[in-house]
């Protein structure tokens, strides 16, 4: 994929993705056919399909632009550049963005690319760790994996069980997926995992600990289950 300098263009369509104007993008991509496909240098090596899911997301018909950039040739499946190279699903699932989801996952998208922020993980990875459940729940719905961590995280039980009884995960896996189980805010995941080793007062990411977690995510049972259950915050231990 080339990248190139310079080109009118590639500005004029970067102020139609983000004001939602479709049809001038159209125009764009009939009278440019290198466009949709093309990193662009002056927006940060970016694709258009990037351009349409980063931050903050939520582009007016970002569904539609997605669906014309796609049929005008853009690889829906291409990494960011970089130390992390996202897809564009990673981005949409980094803004909690779930038209562009639909969207990208209706033309072609891998439900499963590696790539994230978190450990080079799947969309699904950086959905749950940066707290967008809504981006995580449609990623879930349409048919995403989850490994321990995102099923803690998102609370689902029966997940984190096989987890746990088939795979032999680390202790410190354990402890990790249990610090993801308060900050998705489900106590019966968290206490699945404490029951299986996990240390209740971990000061893990943002260094946070579970009750710190818990706390910055206003779920007030998971905080009161760690309280009586031992839990400090990190404050408190340092």
């Amino acid at each position: 994929m080339e990248a190139l300098i310079g080109d009118p263009a590639h500005d004029a369509a970067v102020d139609a993705i983000h004001s939602g104007d479709v049809p001038a993008l159209q125009r764009l991509l009939t009278e440019n056919p290198r466009l949709a496909s093309i990193r662009l240098q002056r927006h940060g090596d970016r694709t258009l399909l990037h351009v349409a899911t980063d931050w903050p997301g939520h582009f007016p018909n970002v569904a539609a632009t997605l669906t014309a950039l796609v049929a005008a040739g853009a690889d829906p499946n291409t990494g960011a550049v970089g130390e992390h190279p996202e897809t564009p699903l990673h981005w949409a699932a980094s803004s909690d963005d779930v038209a562009a989801i639909d969207a990208l996952l209706d033309n072609g998208a891998d439900i499963d690319a590696p790539g994230a922020v978190v450990a080079g993980g799947t969309p699904m990875a950086d959905a749950t760790a940066f707290g967008q459940w809504d981006a995580a729940r449609r990623l879930l719905e349409r048919g995403a994996g989850t490994n321990l961590f995102e099923a803690a995280a998102l609370g689902l039980v029966a997940e984190v069980h096989r987890h746990l009884h088939t795979s032999q995960p680390a202790a410190e896996d354990i402890t990790s997926s249990s610090w993801g189980a308060c900050h998705g805010g489900h106590v019966a995941t968290a206490a699945m995992l404490l029951d299986h080793g996990a240390d209740i007062n971990w000061a893990g990411y943002d260094d946070l600990t579970p009750l710190d977690t818990a706390r910055r995510s206003e779920a007030a049972d998971v905080v009161e289950w760690l309280e009586q259950h031992g839990g400090t915050s990190a404050q408190h231990s340092a």
